[in-house]
């Protein structure tokens, strides 16, 4: 279960609800430990006096704002204490806006909200349904950790949100801060008329179960491998900027591609194979680094017959192409190229599994 991070009521007018703050994410990266190269052991980070070289202890340790080079205002965390409003015991609603109103760049991180105890669960469901009802955010202000935050509180299908806003100051200014932006919007052409038809190709329901954090799952593949003493997967390709003079061309074989991709769309079930493959434990946490045979997931990403067709081999990327490589274990895959890769798999190939 969740723990609570945050207590305190929520206030809008004279009505408050006691409630708890959970995150409403976790994360799934891949963490590793610093090591120093050669050995087991572990590098830690330590607070140094950079003059003396010498650890410091955290209590010896105050904030110094830099007034000139050299000199600081020194800050005692008491000093800090006495200014700052102290642990926040309150959401308190100021406004309530239109939540299509609040653009997306002002959002930062999300949290639940729950009722304090089942003597609550009214008045909190009835501050849910009417912000359901209105399609309207409450904005508010709390402290939590030292540090004042400025929030938007909408209502969900069976719970309220809490969403942390960046402050006005925070938020760039495009106009100022990027370079090269169009100086005007691209006019009606078969330019445009072709990416609309690409966008509407290529245009899906909202399922965020089917996306996944590819590059962590490359990540575990990776350390995977290098346990078990398998052969390390090749990067993918980094895509080439398209030129400008053959636009219509590239947008045009988009769009076939995500035509075709369409009509034969179970193609998902290979992906999740992957990801299941990906997050395996190792055996064992030094195993010699010895030559072994593709593990049966990779066989399975084997093409079929179905698949072998060499148009269909043109679509995929080098990462796919190398693992259908290795399912038939192709000698010297490893160092082939993206067209090297779809000449060996092609049907005018052996499709049969080449002698290591």
């Amino acid at each position: 279960m969740a723990r609570v991070i945050w207590t305190g009521v929520i206030t809008f007018g004279l009505v408050s609800v006691p409630v708890g703050l959970y995150s409403a994410v976790g994360d799934h990266a891949v963490h590793f430990h610093q090591l120093q190269r050669g050995s087991a052991d572990r590098v830690r980070n330590r607070r140094v006096n950079e003059r003396t070289g010498k650890e410091v202890p955290v209590e010896d340790i105050v904030k110094g704002f830099e007034v000139a080079e050299g000199e600081y205002v020194v800050v005692e965390p008491e000093e800090l204490d006495e200014i700052a409003p102290g642990r926040s015991q309150a959401i308190d609603i100021s406004d309530f806006v239109d939540l299509d109103d609040v653009e997306p760049v002002y959002f930062d991180r999300t949290y639940y909200i729950a009722p304090r105890g089942k003597q609550y669960t009214k008045v909190y469901e009835l501050l849910r349904a009417a912000l359901a009802e209105a399609g309207k955010a409450g904005i508010a202000t709390f402290v939590m950790r030292g540090k004042q935050y400025l929030t938007a509180l909408r209502a969900e299908d069976k719970l309220l949100v809490l969403q942390t806003l960046h402050w006005a100051d925070e938020v760039r200014d495009p106009g100022q801060e990027l370079p090269d932006l169009p100086s005007g919007r691209a006019g009606k052409g078969k330019e445009r008329d072709m990416a609309i038809q690409l966008i509407d190709a290529l245009g899906a329901p909202w399922d965020p179960a089917r996306y996944h954090d590819t590059y962590q799952e490359k990540v575990r593949e990776l350390v995977r491998a290098k346990a078990e003493g398998e052969e390390i997967p090749v990067a993918e390709e980094a895509p080439q900027a398209t030129n400008v003079v053959d636009l219509m061309e590239v947008l045009q074989g988009s769009l076939d591609q995500a035509q075709g991709s369409r009509q034969r769309k179970p193609a998902e079930p290979r992906q999740k194979k992957t990801a299941a493959r990906t997050v395996r434990k190792p055996e064992a946490k030094r195993k010699p680094a010895t030559k072994k045979s593709p593990p049966k997931t990779a066989r399975a990403s084997a093409p079929t017959r179905s698949q072998g067709r060499g148009s269909e081999l043109r679509q995929l990327s080098k990462t796919e192409l190398y693992q259908r490589a290795t399912g038939q274990d192709i000698a010297g895959r490893s160092k082939m190229s993206r067209e090297e890769l779809i000449d060996a798999l092609s049907p005018a190939r052996h499709p049969r599994k080449s002698a290591a």
